[in-house]
């Protein structure tokens, strides 16, 4: 299954009004669904050994859990999928003594992705087939062979 994508023009540099026009690509608008906790769920139940309600517990426990250690500070290594942590955001004072918690503003949860669960473009992999391989296709466009990607298959 290949992901369409939309070409769309923007500035090279956002808040200059002087910057060039660039062309970019982006998901096609309406071509995916959000997935659920209990969409997920299901899918599991299917595979494993697991009822639909023990896998919907299971990860709302961890979800509990990763937020509880997240507010302690800590960071939360899941193998495979990657690490999460937080970072605060303030703004910078010249003084010392002015410099203290009631400055940080925002407190972000950031995330690092495993490699193992790492994504690459099919058309430039070194390796053709992997797993973590994603094709794409520019939607509406027969693909070329400089262009590199699969054909529309709705073309």
């Amino acid at each position: 299954m290949a992901v369409p994508v939309v070409r769309y023009q923007r500035l090279k540099v956002l808040n200059k009004k002087d910057s060039p026009l660039m062309y970019y690509l982006k998901q096609a608008p309406g071509s995916y669904q959000t997935c659920t906790i209990k969409s997920i769920a299901s899918k599991i139940e299917v595979h494993g050994a697991l009822t639909r309600e023990d896998v919907i517990h299971s990860i709302n426990s961890f979800i509990r859990l990763l937020q509880e250690e997240l507010v302690m500070g800590n960071k939360v290594k899941v193998d495979g999928l990657g690490i999460f942590h937080i970072t605060p955001t303030c703004k910078g004072v010249e003084k010392e003594e002015d410099c203290t918690v009631r400055n940080i503003k925002r407190v972000n949860l950031r995330f690092m992705v495993d490699n193992e669960l790492r994504l690459v473009n099919e058309t430039i992999a070194t390796t053709r087939g992997a797993a973590n391989n994603v094709s794409f296709y520019i939607k509406g466009e027969k693909t070329t062979a400089e262009g590199g990607g699969v054909e529309d298959p709705t073309a």
